[in-house]
């Protein structure tokens, strides 16, 4: 009930109003019956301004600590997150991804639909990088269909890092529906689900226009961390150097 108010009645129609979102490609999306929304992701609000353009409910996983958070604001955080269609992590699996999977699996099988971001975590840079597999062991346990998705332009509203952004209109394009059932019961091969994961990132690389690395964005963070840690531990050498005592005399 509080997700279609915020939908419908608080949250939505200001975004609508404020951000005019466009969408194409909204006939992809059943009208019933499960399905598995598959996203780039390139900000937080990736997960307010898809769903906006769909009659349907889409429901996320997120942190089981959004829903525990003790005190008047952890109330607060856990009506928000529950109204705008997140649920927790089942926290009864062997770790995260396991516990992720679970709560994912519950969500289609009540005929729901799924939104699922492959790479795992935002793009820091706006590029598309190399999916989980996760996403298509998904696919294949539960039969839904996968529906490539790209959300553009919600990295200049909602900007990582950023508490404001730059107003721009962003675009939500959802792609054909792709039916994985010619490899049921292969959901343990992961040269089968290698290959799923890569043709739903190609789809979505196609929806968004990004470049695509071929590496998980959470490798990709690190090395450019540790580029810059080098690049600023080299110009502060050559700061050093360049106030020698020979600079200092002259």
């Amino acid at each position: 009930m509080l997700y279609w108010f915020l939908k419908w009645i608080a949250l939505g129609p200001v975004l609508r109003l404020v951000f005019r979102p466009k969408a194409f490609g909204v006939d992809h999306v059943p009208e019933e019956g499960p399905a598995i929304l598959a996203s780039n992701h390139l900000s937080y609000a990736d997960w307010l301004f898809m769903p906006l353009t769909l009659n349907r409910r889409v429901t996320f996983v997120a942190k089981a600590e959004y829903f525990t958070s003790p005190g008047v604001k952890g109330w607060f955080q856990k009506k928000f997150f529950s109204g705008a269609g997140q649920v927790p992590i089942d926290r009864s699996g062997a770790n995260a991804a396991e516990g992720a999977m679970r709560s994912a699996m519950k969500i289609l099988a009540e005929g729901d639909l799924f939104g699922i971001y492959p790479e795992g975590t935002r793009s820091h840079d706006g590029k598309l990088y190399r999916g989980k597999t996760g996403v298509a062991r998904l696919a294949l346990e539960t039969g839904a269909p996968v529906i490539p998705c790209a959300v553009v332009g919600t990295d200049v509203v909602a900007p990582a890092g950023k508490v404001y952004g730059s107003w721009t209109r962003p675009v939500v394009r959802f792609g054909k529906p792709l039916d994985f059932s010619r490899y049921a019961g292969m959901e343990n091969d992961r040269y089968i689900l290698r290959s799923i994961t890569d043709e739903i990132m190609y789809e979505i690389m196609r929806l968004s226009g990004q470049e695509y690395v071929d590496l998980y964005a959470s490798k990709a963070k690190e090395l450019d961390k540790e580029k810059a840690r080098k690049a600023a531990a080299e110009q502060a050498e050559r700061d050093k150097a360049g106030s020698g005592p020979e600079q200092k005399a002259s």
